[in-house]
């Protein structure tokens, strides 16, 4: 049986920035881009949660929501920084770390010999170093495996931890909703709740025919996930999946040259950007735009290498389903898996 930590930092951004300026602790903060740049938050502490202020709103949004609230620039350099002394943490524990972003992580202690084994001891050491020698704190989850212990690391945040044990997997599981299942997203669950399906113990009255008859594949994990089965193991070779840079205009932007001419600018760090993933196949290319109405829309098209003639014809067929203005546009590549390691993907809180 395995025993698995899921580790994940309590606002991690926004703690650090309060811990480096302590003026800030009692006041509501977030971290992201400037109202006047239409930016968009990545994180912000609990007290600007309490005026229903969350990750990624727009920073225009989270300032009617709560006008004291304090927006900081990202200052990725130091959270970096931070993260891998988290990480060197995690390894004075065990090898198998499976880092998801800058403030999360997997860690499976199965056979870890500190605290007699416990995992519960094993993660409370851990929260205990990072709140000692980073002055932050993180909360835990810990259990069979990946899907519950992820899951149980939000049951008492911030700064807590909860496990939940081999034998406790099923009651756990019975009353979860199934959005908490990866991978279930608003269009899943609202075909499960027409079919008066919440919970993980109403999806296991389906049969494994039904689901796959439904879902193909993903059939399969969802009638595993929602029973509390996962056996995925912790992997220490995460694979990067694609690359992307965005930018968010100033104003609203009608003008098809602009864009044209903003796109040859994301092409250029896009293109920076992948001289450290060189050694990845590109099997296609993708393009995202955000119009004036924060409606979205993408598109994308086979491409064995980057061409900046494709980004173009992506534009033009995505801004013609709409041809509105455009508030956000984005280019990026996926790439074909089990090539390489992946590189660390920057939370969106986080």
């Amino acid at each position: 049986m395995k025993k698995i930590i899921h580790i994940d930092m309590d606002c991690f951004y926004a703690s650090i920035e309060m811990r480096d300026n302590p003026e800030l602790r009692n006041k509501p903060i977030a971290v992201g881009g400037d109202k006047l740049q239409r930016g968009v938050l990545c994180t912000c502490n609990y007290t600007a949660r309490k005026f229903g202020v969350h990750s990624a709103m727009p920073s225009f949004k989270a300032l009617e929501r709560c006008p004291d609230l304090i927006i900081l620039p990202v200052r990725m350099d130091k959270y970096r920084e931070d993260s891998q002394k988290i990480r060197h943490i995690f390894h004075k524990y065990t090898h198998l770390v499976e880092p998801l972003s800058l403030d999360e992580a997997f860690l499976d202690v199965t056979n870890c010999k500190q605290y007699q084994g416990s995992a519960t001891l094993i993660a409370q050491a851990i929260r205990q170093e990072i709140a000692d020698t980073l002055q932050i704190t993180a909360s835990a989850g810990i259990a069979p495996n990946k899907f519950i212990a992820k899951i149980a690391s939000d049951w008492n945040k911030p700064n807590g931890q909860f496990v939940v044990t081999p034998e406790e997997v099923p009651h756990f599981i019975q009353n979860l909703n199934i959005k908490k299942i990866f991978g279930v997203g608003k269009v899943t669950a609202l075909k499960f709740e027409k079919l008066g399906i919440e919970t993980c113990g109403e999806l296991q009255q389906l049969t494994l025919e039904q689901l796959t008859s439904s879902f193909g594949k993903f059939g399969v994990k969802l009638y595993e996930l929602c029973r509390g089965i996962d056996l995925r193991e912790v992997n220490t070779n995460r694979i990067r999946k694609s690359q992307s840079v965005e930018t968010t205009f100033s104003k609203d932007i009608d003008n098809l040259a602009i864009c044209h001419k903003a796109l040859n600018e994301l092409y250029i760090k896009l293109e920076n950007r992948l001289k450290n993933t060189s050694h990845q196949k590109i099997y296609k290319q993708f393009i995202k735009i955000k119009f004036f109405d924060f409606t979205i829309t993408s598109a994308e098209m086979l491409s064995s290498q980057l061409q900046l003639e494709n980004f173009h014809q992506l534009f033009n067929e995505g801004f013609a389903r709409k041809n509105k203005a455009l508030r956000l546009l984005g280019i990026g590549v996926r790439f074909k898996e089990n090539d390489t390691d992946e590189q660390l993907a920057l939370p969106f809180e986080c």
